[in-house]
This record gives C-alpha cells, sequence and structure tokens, in this order.
C-alpha cells in the first residue's frame, strides 16, 4: 500500500516460448528467470498481492516455492495469440479488487524492487492513471529506414540528419516492457495500459532494460547480474 492506495502486481508466464523455449525457467545465474520478477515484487515496499498467472504446472510450482498465488490459466489464455489485456482481466476476476494493477514481465530480470517503488512513487505523487517504463533507444531510430527489394540505399536517410552526430540528435525512449502501473477501474474500461491522457513514463537505465526474448538476451542477462551486483 501507498498513500493508501494498494497495488496488485500480476507476473505473467506463459509455458511456451517458440524463440526460446521454456524460457521463464531457465537458468539465470542461478535462479529461473521467472524468480527474479517475483523476488521484485516480494521485496517491493508497496505491493499488497503478487499473483503468477501461467498455464505450465512447472512454473507455477517454481513461483509457488516463494509462497505467492499462482492463478491456472486457461487453455485459450495460453496461445500464441492470446492478448496480455484478457491475461490480466482472468486475474483481477479471480482475486479481491485493489486499486492498481502492476503488470511485471518476467522476461525482465533486471528491473528490480527499487524500479517498482519509484514507479509508484511517481505515478501517486504527479496523480497520473497509468505509468510505463521506458529506456534510450540504444541507436536513433532517425538512422533507421526500411530497404526496398533492391538494397538501394538511395534516399535512406532524411537530409536533416545528414552529416549529423548521434549526439546532436533528439533522445529518443522505447518501452522496454519492465512495468505497466495502471488504475484498475480504468484498465478494466479502457482495456490497456496505454491511456489516452495522464498516463506518465518511468525512464530505466538501458542496463536494466534487457527483455529476455532470446538466447542473446538471456547471456546478457547473466552478464550484467553476475558483474554489477551493487545494482541489486
Amino acid at each position: 500500500m501507498y498513500q493508501n492506495k494498494t497495488f496488485l502486481a500480476i507476473i505473467p508466464a506463459r509455458g511456451g516460448s517458440k524463440r526460446l523455449p521454456k524460457k521463464n525457467v531457465l537458468d539465470l545465474a542461478g535462479k529461473p528467470l521467472i524468480a527474479w520478477s517475483i523476488e521484485a515484487g516480494i521485496k517491493s515496499k508497496y505491493i499488497d498481492k503478487l499473483v503468477v498467472t501461467s498455464d505450465s504446472d512447472e512454473i507455477i510450482k517454481t513461483a509457488q516455492e516463494f509462497g505467492i498465488d499462482t492463478i491456472k490459466r486457461p487453455n485459450q489464455l495460453a496461445s500464441d495469440t492470446a492478448k496480455s489485456v484478457d491475461v490480466v482481466k482472468h486475474v483481477i476476476d479471480n482475486v479481491e479488487k485493489y486499486d492498481y494493477i502492476v503488470l511485471l514481465q518476467p522476461t525482465s530480470p533486471l528491473r528490480n524492487r527499487v524500479h517498482i517503488d519509484e514507479s509508484i512513487e511517481s505515478m501517486v505523487s504527479k496523480k497520473l492513471d497509468s505509468i510505463i517504463s521506458v529506456c534510450e533507444t540504444s541507436h536513433s531510430p532517425l538512422w533507421c529506414n526500411t530497404l526496398s527489394d533492391d538494397g538501394s540505399m538511395d534516399n535512406f536517410l532524411d537530409k536533416s540528419v545528414l552529416n549529423k552526430r548521434s549526439q546532436d540528435l533528439k533522445i529518443f525512449y522505447r518501452i522496454n516492457g519492465a512495468i505497466y502501473i495502471c488504475k484498475t477501474s480504468l484498465f478494466e474500461r479502457e482495456n490497456t495500459f496505454f491511456l489516452d491522457k495522464n498516463s506518465g513514463s518511468y525512464i530505466m537505465d538501458i542496463e536494466n532494460s534487457v527483455d529476455v526474448d532470446v538466447k542473446y538476451d538471456l547471456i546478457m542477462a547473466e552478464i550484467l547480474l553476475t558483474n554489477n551486483d551493487q545494482m541489486f
């Protein structure tokens, strides 16, 4: 609880993963990948209830070893086409009501309890309805474009950025997938964390924004976790 507001944290962890099979329970620096998010949620000063939702008995067993609540997800919410909003609503419908929802994706192992608590404090102090974590892009999208079938570089870059140094370009940010928070009532009404108004950002470092999707991401997370203990 924070400022008399209650917070329900949800960790959605599907058993299937095509690009990195069983990724949510793969070993990462001596723990299952999902354990890093579970521990961050447990250590948060403000999370009132933490729930793991999954279709996988193995993931549910892993979560229960930490003493937290779990919800077995129905098959229709475990497919590749299942929407996150429906998964979150399924949890909301099966637990007591809280003022806010905090979505913590298990693929963000370097997001820790400090990030969670700071984002909650920022949202409440600014009287926002939702807040979403972001980080700077590694490379400016102004240096990017599509390629034609013949691979031509004709007019690849806009003339306004030609001969400019990267540090002279505007800073761009991307969604890093680590933290999504929203008033429960608004989430249920709008079916999204991305509200049209009164939504804010919580800026995280690139190093804390690793999103494990493929083996390369897992290796990078391992390197950061085993060499930067002072961050956690």
